[in-house]
C-alpha cells in the first residue's frame, strides 16, 4: 500500500513538473486545494492507465520497439498521456493535453521527474 502512495506522489509531482513547464498542458481549478486533489487523482487516472493500458499497447508496439531501438516509448507515453486527458475529461477533471507533440514532450519530462522521484523517495511494501 506505501508502495502505491509513494508512486501515486511520484506522478502527481511528475505531472505537476509537466504542468508548470509547458503550457498547452493545463491543470485548472479555483483554489490551489482543488488544484492539489485533481492533480493527485489525475496521477491516479494516469498510473492507471499506465498499468491497464500501457502493457498492451507495449506488446503490440513490440516489433516498432525492436526496429526503433526503443524510441517509439516516447509516442506509446504521448499517447498514455492524451488517454489520460481524455479519461480526465470524462471524469470531469480539470486537466488537458493539447496536441501530440505537447504529450510527447510532456511524456518525456513525466518520465524523467517522475524516475528521479522514484529513486529519491522511499519504497515500501
Amino acid at each position: 500500500m506505501k508502495n502505491f502512495v509513494v508512486k501515486t506522489l511520484a506522478n502527481a509531482g511528475a505531472l505537476g513538473v509537466a504542468i508548470w513547464l509547458l503550457q498547452d498542458i493545463t491543470l485548472t481549478g479555483e483554489s490551489t486545494g482543488k488544484k492539489a486533489l485533481t492533480l493527485i487523482l489525475v496521477a491516479l487516472v494516469f498510473g492507471l492507465v499506465n498499468v491497464l493500458v500501457k502493457p498492451i499497447v507495449k506488446l503490440l508496439t513490440l516489433p516498432l520497439f525492436i526496429l526503433t531501438l526503443g524510441l517509439i516509448t516516447l509516442v506509446v507515453n504521448a499517447l498514455m498521456l492524451l488517454l489520460t486527458s481524455w479519461l480526465a475529461e470524462l471524469f470531469d477533471l480539470s486537466f488537458h493535453v493539447e496536441g501530440f507533440w505537447t504529450a510527447v514532450l510532456g511524456g518525456l519530462i513525466i518520465s524523467i521527474v517522475s524516475w528521479a522521484l522514484n529513486v529519491v523517495l522511499p519504497d515500501g511494501d
